[in-house]
Parts: structure tokens; C-alpha cells; sequence
């Protein structure tokens, strides 16, 4: 063989990529069929989060290609098929039924019951829809979006048309529907092959989000034949797309839908391969120089679930959008470039925006921003206030995530009343992974959100500060800050802070003697 046969076979064995639709006309397609997100994704074997980044910009590769290609040239041809022309009578009553709607003004939409106290208003002129980028004609909760499904697609409000009975004769018995497979399970490889058949009512969830976690447990238990060290290693290994799917099962019927794969503007993008974006998270790491002159017992606290509790926390949902207004919008999310005020309190507190060394100018995020904007106000009055110069930021909201967080929380809680390390352990390793991995990461590609993890990282530290003003307020000595979840204080601790093993309770990591001599320089004993 000579030195080329070898590229020309792997040349040969290279086969052209199919072609695939514009992302607006993926979209159009699926729904012109009436088919949901949830329905085209599992017939593809995909996740509906993954499904909308394909419909969003980014494209699938190898066979997830070729046959969502498939699948939209079959949409194409059937829907250009089937569509025939209006008889001339009904064309007449449509224009009628047009005429009569022209005339008499459509009354806009009450608020759902799920949308609760938000304040509807009517816009002059339409303005882009947080979920879908359409033009929208009202302004929810301070930003524009549509009420109606049939106006903005997908909706989080909508009911997924594979959760809807199809048309059926009368007394016709439905098909019994399969169990859903547990997490993390790969699906037979005959699923997506069943499924191009007859429209049928799509299976539910057997049982609720943490169900699905102690099945997830009870069939690596089984599969390991008890054994808790491989159950467990097995578990975590998979966490993340385990995590994934907990995600689209809590967010049905969410209000909003999760934008998966949205425009990134480049401030969000790591500058070098290995090297980091131009976000400021506000990470704290700080010691107290001085305390009063003597010996001091410190406890080291350990804060509970930190990166679980800062699930919680406001986030954007559409495409980040730029502005120059110097004034915070309450109703909005994103990251913020901004001159941090001066900090005169590093004696007793750290920084609010962490140790940093560099003056001027840099960007922050939406909790770290809002921690400066609450201390600079009547109420604290450590500081002035931020100088905003400009933003990136969309309509928010901060319960995005609460499903999703509870369903941790109650598993987690459950495992620690239970003394399941199994379960504990890998709820610990779905949270922070999933943190963790939603930016540019390899291992998980159906979320990219730079922001959204860069947000609930800076609300993790921001939690973390907080803690340590209120133990500064009660009278507590802070001696340092570190990280997400480390805490030292001198004093009586806890009648500050419950003692327990919950997301709001701390529990002790240390205790060493720290000693100061008349100048109140610190020094650590044992």
C-alpha cells in the first residue's frame, strides 16, 4: 500500500453530509405537523433540550444528522402533499370570519393561573418575544412574550401534543403505553424504529422526579448485585445526562421553556482553548489579618448544598441582549461591566466582589451585582453603588430551576434521613456536574449556557457572603471566607446558624485555636 491508499481510502469511506433546513425552518416544519418537541425527540432518541438547539443554531453530526435530515424531508413532502385548495364557499365564510375578526378587536388573553400576580400590558409597538424572537404585542412581567401557544411556539404553557389522546374511534381501547426507562438507561434499539408508526398518546411518567432517582438507585444496586462502592461509582459516572433528563421531566409544564444552544456574544467565550472568558464570578478567599490580642477557638462551618441552593437564582431566558443604560432593570438577567466601588471593611469582611487585584472595569454577573446594589442601599450602606457602563441581558426569571432543585433537595434530604450514601452521593454529583458542565463543555453537549453557569456559580459566593454578614451582624468574629461553602467565625456559633445536615443548616468542618498578639496579628494553634 502506498503512502496515499491509505488517505484515499479513509478519503472513500467519508460519505457526504446530509443537508439540513434552515434552524427557523426546522422549527416551522415541526410545527406546521403539530408534532411537539417531545415527540420528534424521542423518536430520534434525543433529549427535547437537544432538539431545541438543533431548532436554535447548532447542528447534529453523523446519524443524529442523517436522519433528522430524513425526518424533515419527509415533513416537507407530506405537509406539501396534503395541503389542497380552500373550497370556494369556505374561502368566502374565512374572508367573512377575517372581516369580522379585523372589525371587532381580539381581547387579550387573562393571565393563566399559573402566571400569578404579573402585570400584562399592551405595547404600542411589538417588540420580540423572549422565548421564541417572534414579534409580540404584550409585555409579561416586564418583558415581551406571547399568551398563546398558537402565537408562540414552543411555550412552556403549552401541553406537549405527545401528552394528548389522538383521535379515536368511539369505544376504540388504547394501547397500553410502555414503562419509561429509568435513568440514564439506554433505549432499545428498536424504540425509534416503533415509534414512526401511528401517532398514539405518549407514555407518562410512571411515578415523580425523585421516584425516578431511587429507581435510578435500585437498578445500579441490582445491577452490582449489591455492591455500594460499584453502585455508586456507576451512578456518578453518568450523573450528568441522568441530570439532563431530570431537567425535561421537571420542566414539564413550566411556564418557560430552556433555550438550550442561544447566541452568545464573545465576552462569554473562553479567549484561548485552555484559557477562561472575561466573566468575573466574585469567588471569595479570605483571611482576617488581625483579631483582638489573645487565644480564640474557631470553627471552621461547612455550608450545606451550596451549589443546590444556588440553583435558585435569577437567570435569563431568551437570546442576551446588549444595552448602555447606567440603571439596573429588576425584570432582566445577564452579566454586567461595571466599576466596583470601594471596599472599606477588609479589616472585618471580605470584598464583596472577591480578592482581585487589578483596578477599573470588569464584567460581573447578576448576583454579584445585585449583593452590591443591596449593600449600597438604605438598609446596609457598606458602599456606594456600582457603576453600570453596559449589559447583556434578557427577560428573567428565578424559578427557572425550582423543580428541578426541589426534586434534588427532597432526594437529597431523603438519603441523609435514610443513610443512603448510595443516593447521596450521586444527587451530589448530579447538581454540581450539571453546574459545572453547562458551559463549553465535552461532556455534556445538549446544554450550552456559559451564563447560567457563571450566574449560578456567583450566587453560590454570594450566598456564602451573606452568611458572613449575618454572622458579622451578630456579633460573631468572621476569620475567613473561602470557596462556595467555607465559613470561620469566632463565637457561639449557633445561635446564629442551625446545626444539621439540610441545604439551610451548617455543620462543623474544624475547630483549631488561632492567637493574637498586642498588634492583633493572627497566628493558628492546633
Amino acid at each position: 500500500m502506498s503512502d496515499f491508499d491509505a488517505i484515499d481510502s479513509l478519503l472513500d469511506a467519508v460519505g457526504p453530509q446530509a443537508e439540513l433546513p434552515a434552524c427557523d425552518v426546522r422549527r416551522e416544519l415541526r410545527e406546521r405537523a403539530r408534532l411537539s418537541k417531545a415527540q420528534v425527540a424521542r423518536a430520534l432518541g434525543v433529549s427535547p433540550s437537544t432538539l431545541s438547539g438543533w431548532e436554535s443554531g447548532r447542528d447534529p453530526a453523523g446519524e443524529l444528522r442523517t436522519r433528522y435530515a430524513y425526518l424533515l424531508d419527509g415533513l416537507n413532502t407530506k405537509l406539501a402533499t396534503e395541503t389542497t385548495a380552500v373550497p370556494a364557499a369556505e374561502q368566502s365564510t374565512s374572508d367573512t370570519a377575517s372581516a369580522a375578526d379585523t372589525a371587532t378587536p381580539t381581547a387579550l388573553p387573562s393571565p393563566g393561573p399559573d402566571q400569578g400576580e404579573d402585570e400584562v400590558e399592551l405595547l404600542a409597538v411589538p417588540e420580540p418575544c423572549v422565548l421564541c424572537g417572534r414579534p409580540a404585542a404584550q409585555r409579561v412581567a416586564g418583558f415581551a412574550q406571547h399568551l398563546t401557544p398558537a402565537d408562540c411556539q414552543p411555550t412552556a404553557t403549552e401541553v406537549p401534543a405527545a401528552e394528548q389522546p389522538a383521535p379515536q374511534a368511539p369505544h376504540a381501547v388504547q394501547a397500553p403505553h410502555a414503562p419509561q426507562a429509568p435513568l440514564g438507561t439506554a433505549r432499545p434499539a428498536g424504540a425509534v424504529a416503533r415509534s414512526r408508526g401511528p401517532a398514539r398518546r405518549a407514555f407518562q411518567e410512571p411515578s415523580g422526579p425523585v421516584d425516578l432517582i431511587r429507581e435510578a438507585v435500585r437498578g445500579a444496586l441490582a445491577e452490582h448485585a449489591g455492591d455500594v462502592d460499584a453502585a455508586t461509582a456507576a451512578l456518578v459516572k453518568r450523573a450528568i445526562p441522568d441530570a439532563m433528563r431530570l431537567l425535561d421531566v421537571t420542566r414539564k409544564g413550566a411556564r418557560y421553556d430552556v433555550i438550550a444552544h442561544p447566541w452568545i456574544p464573545d465576552i462569554l467565550k473562553k479567549q484561548t482553548a485552555r484559557g477562561a472568558d472575561q466573566i468575573w464570578e466574585a469567588r471569595p478567599k479570605w483571611t482576617r489579618h488581625e483579631l483582638p490580642p489573645g487565644r480564640h477557638q474557631v470553627t471552621a462551618l461547612d455550608i450545606n448544598g451550596a451549589y443546590l441552593s444556588a440553583l435558585k437564582t435569577h437567570l435569563p431566558l431568551g437570546r442576551l441582549e446588549h444595552s448602555a443604560h447606567p440603571v439596573h432593570d429588576r425584570r432582566r438577567a445577564g452579566v454586567h461591566l461595571i466599576t466596583p466601588p470601594e471596599w472599606e471593611h477588609e479589616a472585618v469582611l471580605p470584598s464583596p466582589i472577591g480578592q482581585r487585584d487589578e483596578p477599573g472595569p470588569l464584567w460581573v454577573t447578576e448576583p454579584t451585582l445585585r449583593l452590591l446594589l443591596r449593600l449600597s442601599g438604605p438598609r446596609h450602606r457598606l458602599c456606594a453603588p456600582p457603576q453600570i457602563h453596559e449589559s447583556y441581558t434578557s427577560g428573567a426569571t428565578e424559578n427557572l430551576l425550582e423543580k428541578f432543585r426541589i426534586a434534588l433537595k427532597d432526594a437529597r434530604d431523603t438519603a441523609i434521613a435514610d443513610g443512603d450514601t448510595v443516593t447521596l452521593e450521586y444527587v451530589k454529583a448530579m447538581y454540581s456536574k450539571f453546574v459545572s458542565t453547562m458551559g463549553e463543555s465535552n461532556y455534556n453537549r445538549e446544554l450550552y449556557r456559559p451564563d447560567w453557569m457563571h450566574l449560578i456559580r456567583s450566587q453560590a459566593f454570594a450566598n456564602l457572603w451573606l452568611k458572613a454578614l449575618k454572622a458579622h451582624e451578630e456579633g460573631l468574629a468572621v476569620v475567613r471566607v473561602m470557596g462556595t461553602d467555607e465559613l470561620h467565625v469566632v463565637g457561639d456559633w449557633r445561635r446564629v446558624f442551625a446545626e444539621g445536615r439540610g441545604v439551610s443548616e451548617v455543620k462543623v468542618k474544624d475547630t483549631y485555636t488561632a492567637t493574637a498578639d498586642a498588634a492583633g496579628h493572627e497566628g493558628e494553634g492546633e
